[in-house]
């Protein structure tokens, strides 16, 4: 099994670099990635889940829309991806409920930060990807967290995919920078010893970063942005779909809970 998931926020990135970038501006790149996104998963036929910001789904209703209509899962992802606040998991829930009318089963609070597990069990949330199990440098310190799903405070928790000894990570950043070969070696690895895999991309990843240096966005991040990054999702989503069944966070989540894997 294969999760699949992209955190749909307004573009922030050059805020982070002291660059002064409105929310209009920001809903532009991420509007386009997210479409893009949609583009490539309706062509192979797979669905995925979308953890979005109160802020993408209040400015892009057609784009949410769009979300639904073609069967993924929508869930939270906070209100203001920049400046996160404590009350976020359970505001965003009504706002993305309000504006979806479904009812809304996981979080993911931005940028992975930690979040209170009793807190998001109270709003009614099912599970939470908040938790990277990697060690990376200026982010995250996560190496002695469970690498595989858990429950916590009555809490399914669904941690971003890992390889099974060296806890090297697998999320968006990963397949910029790694030779593709490799990173589909990594992916059958823990498939083959985990049983599911779950990674997570942005939208601005899909957008031409390298061609707006006034967003003074490091290579690190630039490096294989925009086509080539369409063409490398294309290419897992081809590598892997044949053989292996693409399916929700939520789908996830009431496999495991009714099944008592815990």
């Amino acid at each position: 099994m294969i999760l699949l998931s992209f955190d749909i926020e307004e573009f922030d990135v050059p805020r982070e670099n002291g660059v002064e970038y409105t929310l209009e501006e920001g809903m532009k790149v991420s509007v386009e990635g997210t479409n893009i996104i949609l583009d490539i998963l309706k062509a192979n036929d797979v669905r995925a889940t979308m953890f979005c910001t109160a802020n993408f789904a209040k400015n892009a209703p057609e784009t949410m829309q769009r979300i639904m209509d073609e069967g993924h899962e929508v869930a939270c992802h906070g209100v203001d991806h920049f400046e996160p606040k404590e009350t976020d998991f359970k505001v965003s829930k009504e706002v993305i409920e309000d504006l979806t009318s479904r009812n809304v089963a996981g979080y993911r609070q931005p940028r992975m930060f930690p979040v209170k597990d009793s807190e998001i069990k109270k709003a009614g949330y099912v599970y939470n990807s908040s938790l990277n199990p990697a060690f990376i440098p200026g982010r995250y310190m996560n190496l002695k967290t469970p690498r595989t799903y858990f429950l916590k405070d009555g809490i399914l928790q669904i941690p971003a995919s890992v390889t099974p000894h060296m806890r090297f990570p697998l999320f968006w950043l990963a397949l910029h920078h790694i030779p593709e070969g490799m990173y589909h070696r990594f992916v059958r690895g823990v498939l083959n010893h985990d049983g599911y895999f779950t990674t997570y991309f942005h939208p601005w990843e899909f957008y031409e970063l390298n061609d707006h240096p006034e967003f003074k966005i490091s290579y690190v991040i630039r490096k294989n942005s925009g086509k080539n990054m369409a063409k490398r999702l294309d290419n897992l989503i081809k590598a892997f779909k044949k053989n292996h069944k693409f399916i929700t966070y939520s789908e996830f989540a009431d496999s495991v809970l009714k099944n008592d894997e815990l």
